[in-house]
């Protein structure tokens, strides 16, 4: 045990039952779709709101990654260090009706500007689900039987983002067939504001629902000293610092391979209606029935075979199992990210995102895993907003960033989206399959701790 931190015991084994822990964790899930919806309709109408506002791909980037970004990630810590001692549902409840009234007024939005805060918004609201809601799922199960439940939550990733592709498909397509929307003071609407409106307010339902989740006991909490010798029962943001600090070179595999992992999987999941458009010619609704199927189908089958995999490994005594199996999966992402955007046609390059997919969705359910296996219970939420904060500033900037700025001012042609792409799919690709296999041998002695002190 390294000095400054000491085991404690646990508090028991009140846990809920396994019907309302598992009730709890889809209304959870359910939160994190709605988050992907509200965060990633924005994708599909790239092309409109670029036309209506007259901006360029680099300004269009921005509102998807730097506007949601910014605030996701700065709100994260201090958001993190409330659900260690605070009501996580509470926290959730709030956030979750932040970001859709803020959707809704991305909606209301008349100029680049007034979108570009609204979207500061939603990243603020978004911010209070992740640490929240792993830390809510851990105290709802045992640790024999936790591992489940946290794969159904982070299949939310890939499913969440497919319904959000299937359902924004058909909002489009409905607002596009139907007259324009005029509201008072307002005005008449676009129709990719009408979009916003629609897809925000339903949002609202599941923060009715987070008043049927009860807050769960706290389990296996430790006792923390700081650099006075104080105990502490409720480990500060510079304790948590101190314990990262202490272990950096175990969690840079983890922090540096989902940073390159998404990197690449926000710059082509952003980008990726605009590429079917431009270069193959297909309308924004297709694209999202594709895309949202194709999502809905690959992920829960990569996050299930990952799961399975890592799981299996470890009990066999691998004990870098998850950061092994996270490489070999990035590897799979990166070849297919590279490939995707210069296929022939649009049905070809449909089938290789199946591909990729396949490898993305299974290393968001293995970055979780590793985390939680060499992090204590009481530093669960902080140190999972510290990891959000940092895919999250590589992800949602340097992501969606990186391919406009290539676009615009290397290619300087709209048309070349698919090479820029490419080139982006190379680079951070290479990130996440190294760096795991770079730390493993300091993560095996983070494993062997954290069996010690649990």
């Amino acid at each position: 045990m390294a000095s400054g931190f000491t085991a404690g015991t646990k508090q028991g084994n009140g846990y809920p039952s396994a019907g309302y822990a598992w009730y709890v964790t889809v209304v959870l899930t359910l939160a994190y779709i709605v988050s992907f919806l509200d965060r990633q309709i924005l994708a599909l109408l790239v092309e409109p709101i670029k036309a209506d506002l007259g901006i360029s791909d680099t300004q269009m980037s921005l509102l998807l990654g730097l506007a949601f970004g910014i605030f996701y990630t700065l709100m994260g810590i201090p958001i993190g260090r409330l659900a260690d001692s605070a009501s996580r549902r509470k926290i959730i409840a709030i956030g979750i009706s932040v970001w859709c009234l803020m959707t809704v007024m991305c909606g209301l939005a008349r100029n680049y500007a007034q979108l570009f805060l609204a979207r500061i918004g939603v990243g603020v609201g978004e911010a209070t689900l992740g640490p929240s809601a792993l830390s809510l799922i851990s105290d709802y199960f045992p640790p024999e039987r936790r591992a489940r439940p946290l794969g159904f939550y982070g299949m939310g990733v890939s499913v969440g983002a497919g319904v959000a592709l299937l359902l924004g498909g058909q909002v489009i397509r409905l607002v596009k067939q139907s007259p324009p929307l005029t509201l008072p003071v307002v005005g008449e609407l676009y129709a990719w504001q009408t979009v916003f409106l629609l897809v925000g307010l339903p949002g609202l339902l599941i923060a009715l629902l987070m008043a049927t989740v009860r807050e769960p006991q706290r389990h296996g909490k430790m006792q923390f000293v700081d650099a006075s010798g104080a105990r502490s029962d409720a480990p500060s943001v510079r304790v948590a610092a101190g314990f990262l600090a202490q272990r950096w070179k175990a969690y840079a595999g983890v922090f540096l391979g989902m940073s390159g992992g998404t990197i690449l999987g926000y710059g082509l999941l952003s980008w990726l209606p605009a590429l079917f458009i431009r270069t193959w010619s297909w309308d924004i609704s297709t694209v999202a029935t594709v895309q949202g199927t194709v999502m809905l189908i690959a992920g829960p089958i990569s996050v299930t075979l990952a799961g399975w995999l890592a799981d299996r490994s470890y009990r066999a005594g691998r004990k870098d199992a998850h950061l092994v199996i996270f490489s070999a999966f990035s590897a799979v992402m990166m070849v297919s990210a590279v490939l995707l955007p210069l296929m022939p046609d649009g049905w070809t390059a449909a089938g290789v995102l199946f591909i990729n997919i396949l490898g993305s969705a299974g290393i968001t359910a293995l970055s979780t895993a590793a985390l939680m296996l060499i992090t204590p219970n009481q530093l669960r939420g902080q140190i999972s907003a510290i990891y959000y904060f940092i895919i999250s500033i590589f992800g949602l900037t340097v992501g969606p960033t990186s391919v406009a700025l290539l676009t615009d001012y290397v290619f300087a042609d709209e048309a070349s989206l698919r090479y820029s792409l490419s080139i982006i799919g190379v680079l951070a690709g290479l990130l996440a399959v190294a760096s795991p296999l770079l730390f493993r041998r300091a993560y095996r002695k983070a494993v062997d701790a954290a069996q010690a002190w649990n």
